[in-house]
């Protein structure tokens, strides 16, 4: 379909009906990897926030948590906004 459009060729309704076809149980799959990583992404955030606080003066067990909070954040940030980088790129 992008290879139609990048010659100038118009993409008729029935081409693009059968992409979102196709498109549909893809979309499915990554809506479900997507939340049911966000629930995990939230239960370990729980858990370097539990890891934070129980490392009284251990300073090794602090740096772990906030690095492991960090990994969480960017992980999710890159599974919620990768639809909307791909959606420009190819819009």
């Amino acid at each position: 379909m992008i290879v139609v459009a990048e010659f100038g060729g118009d993409i008729s309704e029935e081409d693009q009906e059968t992409f979102d076809q196709i498109l549909e149980p893809v979309m499915k799959i990554y809506n479900f990897v997507k939340y049911a990583a966000t629930v995990l992404a939230v239960l370990f955030l729980l858990f370097a926030g539990v890891l934070f606080i129980t490392s009284a003066n251990d300073q090794a067990k602090r740096e772990q948590a906030k690095s492991m909070a960090m990994y969480i954040v960017i992980g999710l940030v890159i599974i919620w906004v990768a639809p909307l980088v791909v959606g420009f790129l190819t819009g």
